[in-house]
């Protein structure tokens, strides 16, 4: 009896530590494999706009739709841009169904401001040799130069101090999520700490260093890509993802530096064809360039003050061409459009976007060279000799029709009339000189 118990109890044990033996071995088989057969390469480099939004968001949609990739690959170089458009970005590559992966690439770029919150949102983050990332305090687009400041304290405007509050939130969540550094983001955000890729690898900002895609597929294969699972990325097909020309003309356009060119292309433009009507190029130039300029400003949610007195410093422009000031009317100009540039934009920046104030000052000084240049044709023009009419009579050369004594007639430009001599009588057949013009009668003098 005891020798079947312990048997009984030794099945038992056995059969116990068989089922507890057996199931890690359960667990590896359900562990999730992702296969990935095809990639879509999207490469970005620029500024984080409207635009780029466009762009990244309509590779997103491609992936998760009919027949999409298995994996979108996002090759970056930022150095910021808009926090609305960021976001937008984000929000796309958290709620997709397939992996965003971002690779900051190619060799020598960056992944700042902007950048960073897009990259820690991704759950595959790669960066090439020579590149960096971080940086990403925000910004208020449009702030005064510290250079133009008032030294001393540096405390932080509540406005500030709220969009900081909201970065730092925000990147915190994306960090938790993703199962990134969350200390460093904190800090990039907080003290716009920049670290390069070797030191990226090391901190767990990002997973590995790739060289080229081929290093970065290869360095995908086995890594686990959060909730999607462990990437399975053996020879797949890769498809690029290209902006259309209508999207990367409106990148290069909502740019607030080249906004700045296009407003003062268009004012040169009108001055030009105000004093001039009828040469019709420049008014069809400064209209076009005008308009591309209001789209770029509405785009970047620029301040209507700004654009108003930008309008104002153009309206006293052309007001100098017409209205002797002695030079007023243009430093009142020069004035009302730095001021309109300064406080042109008054929303948040993840950086990468601002009116730099070296493009600020050449634009103002381009377009005080051109009213200078145009006043100047202006008033060249008002003391010029009248060719045309009887005032172009002066300094021209006659012939006495008769004899002046000292009125008399004379005949010049194959016209008589009549004349007085301011040098004496002159008798006929002799030559003259016109001296003055009054009226329909003229002043001429004997020719020695």
């Amino acid at each position: 009896m005891r020798i079947i118990i312990s048997l009984t109890a030794a099945s038992v044990f056995f059969c116990a530590s068989g089922a507890f033996a057996a199931k890690p071995v359960k667990e590896a088989k359900q562990a999730i494999i992702y296969e990935v057969k095809t990639v879509l390469v999207a490469p970005y480099s620029g500024v984080i706009t409207p635009a780029a939004a466009e762009f990244i968001s309509e590779a997103v949609d491609k992936v998760n739709g009919p027949g999409g990739a298995d994996l979108l690959v996002i090759a970056l170089d930022t150095p910021g841009g808009l926090d609305s458009s960021m976001r937008v970005i984000i929000q796309k590559m958290l709620a997709s169904k397939k992996p965003v992966a971002v690779y900051v690439s190619p060799q020598g770029a960056r992944a700042a401001s902007a950048g960073v919150f897009i990259s820690m949102a991704s759950p595959l983050v790669a960066m090439a040799p020579g590149t960096n990332i971080g940086a990403a305090h925000p910004v208020m687009m449009g702030a005064i130069p510290e250079g133009l400041g008032v030294k001393g304290d540096k405390k932080k405007e509540p406005m500030e101090e709220k969009v900081l509050n909201d970065a730092s939130a925000y990147i915190k969540s994306i960090a938790q999520k993703t199962g990134r550094n969350v200390e460093w983001a904190m800090k990039a955000v907080a003290k716009s700490d920049s670290i390069s890729a070797e030191e990226a690898v090391k901190n767990g900002v990002a997973d590995f260093m790739a060289a080229d895609l081929n290093a970065f597929l290869a360095g995908a294969d086995g890594w686990k890509a959060g909730d999607f699972g462990t990437l399975r990325t053996v020879r797949p097909a890769v498809e690029y993802f290209r902006q259309t020309r209508r999207q990367k003309f409106l990148a290069t356009i909502t740019d607030p530096n080249i906004a700045m060119i296009l407003m003062s292309l268009g004012a040169a433009g009108l001055f030009i064809e105000l004093y001039n009507p009828g040469l019709i190029l420049p008014g069809v130039v400064g209209a076009v360039s005008l308009v591309l300029a209001f789209y770029s400003f509405q785009t970047l949610s620029a301040n209507f003050a700004g654009i108003a007195l930008m309008l104002l410093g153009f309206v006293f422009f052309i007001a100098e061409i017409k209205v002797l000031s002695h030079g007023l009317l243009t430093l009142a100009g020069a004035a009302s459009i730095l001021l309109g540039g300064l406080m042109l934009f008054n929303q948040p920046s993840m950086g990468g976007l601002s009116v730099s104030m070296s493009m600020l000052l050449s634009t103002i000084v381009g377009l005080i060279a051109v009213v200078a240049a145009v006043a100047y044709i202006a008033l060249r023009a008002q003391l010029r000799k009248v060719v045309t009419g009887i005032e172009s009579l002066t300094d021209k050369k006659g012939l006495a029709k008769t004899a002046l004594t000292p009125k008399g007639k004379v005949l010049v430009e194959g016209e008589l009339w009549d004349a007085e001599s301011v040098s004496g009588d002159v008798p006929e057949g002799a030559s003259v000189h016109v001296t003055a013009v009054e009226g329909f009668k003229i002043r001429v003098r004997a020719v020695k």
